[in-house]
């Protein structure tokens, strides 16, 4: 595990106010038998907070409401999931629901939307969400990937009805976030940034894929191969995400906090060591702060999406909270020149001058 670091012991008394959104109501959406997306996982993510030192304010879970949802997803759809309460089966191959999973999905939206709705309108500036079942695959009208609502896209929807002309969604769970793109697709205010494993599920996420008419641009993915570990990662924020949120200029950050990339994992092959994600929250924060008001921290809220082994997770998240509450970097080794990074370089270059 990552220890304390000196600026957390010289000031655990003025230690970083952040909220929290957490709900022991969420470790009820189970499947009855093995499956990855398990509650001992929020088990794991509880232990990272618990490390971390921060003034923790704690945020209600509660129902979205019915105008919530609609920004983002179809009516019937909703309908759909709520006929479904008290049921427990599987929805497709891999997305199971439990007896309290549809209201379990409405609290962890909800309760996402009150996170984001008090990050914006108050004075505390960070933001975590522990909540399951998780969201970035879910599509306007359909569930999928263990998604039954999509927990950042409601969430960004919202920030954008209180007001926000940018808001930026920097995914970097292996799996591609094909949900949250779909429904920013045309949407030049939400900028969408994803790193992901491809070929992979669920099969979207190429560099060609940029968005469509206004929002053309605002869509930029970065498909990595098996094996790309830190120093793919590095040169993917340092050459490309990072240059185009700077030149974004957003006013929230909401990041798909997925640590399924991690090296122990199970689901996927990215190898990524725990100070990466660490280093990738806390460059996202900067660039964020770079941005607020004079005198005040930039917008963040990390909200949990997959990551399957549960040492991983944990050790992954802590060191997360580290980087986004604290600025807190390990070294994680120089950048690579990947090919991939220059496809997808290529691609962004379309839209942004900062990487060019």
């Amino acid at each position: 595990m990552v220890g304390v670091t000196q600026g957390e012991k010289h000031a655990k008394l003025i230690a970083p106010r952040a909220l929290l959104l957490d709900d022991t109501r969420f470790d009820l959406h189970a499947s009855g038998a093995y499956h990855p997306e398990r509650p001992e996982r929020l088990v794991a993510a509880r232990k990272a907070i618990q490390t971390v030192s921060a003034d923790w304010l704690r945020v209600a879970a509660r129902d979205v409401t019915a105008s919530e949802l609609a920004r983002v997803h179809a009516h019937e759809f909703v309908d759909k999931l709520d006929s479904l309460r008290g049921w427990q089966g599987y929805l497709d191959a891999d997305t199971f629901i439990a007896p309290k999973s549809v209201e379990l999905a409405r609290l962890a939206a909800g309760g996402t939307v009150a996170l984001v709705d008090r990050l914006v309108r108050g004075d505390v500036a960070r933001g975590v969400v522990l909540a399951r079942p998780p969201g970035h695959h879910a599509l306007r009208d359909r569930a999928m990937g263990f998604c039954l609502f999509n927990n950042v896209a409601i969430a960004s929807a919202h920030a954008r009805a209180m007001g926000l002309s940018r808001v930026a969604i920097v995914d970097w769970d292996a799996h591609h976030g094909n949900g949250t793109q779909e429904i920013f697709w045309s949407d030049p205010n939400v900028l969408y940034l994803s790193t992901h494993q491809h070929p992979f599920f669920p099969g979207t996420g190429t560099t060609n894929e940029r968005g469509a008419g206004d929002g053309t641009g605002y869509t930029v993915n970065i498909p990595l191969l098996a094996g790309s570990g830190d120093s793919t990662y590095r040169a993917a924020f340092e050459r490309i995400i990072l240059p185009v949120l700077d030149e974004f200029r957003p006013e929230l950050i909401l990041i798909s906090a997925g640590y399924d990339a991690a090296l122990r994992d199970p689901l996927a092959q990215l190898e990524l060591s725990s100070a990466a994600f660490g280093w990738m929250a806390a460059e996202v924060a900067a660039i964020a702060d770079k941005h607020a008001p004079p005198g005040e921290r930039g917008k963040v809220a990390l909200v949990l999406e997959g990551g399957y082994d549960l040492v991983s997770l944990e050790s992954g998240l802590e060191a997360s909270l580290r980087g986004l509450l604290w600025g807190t970097r390990s070294p994680i080794g120089a950048s690579s020149n990947d090919e991939s990074i220059a496809w997808a370089l290529r691609a962004a270059s379309e839209t942004w001058r900062e990487v060019r």
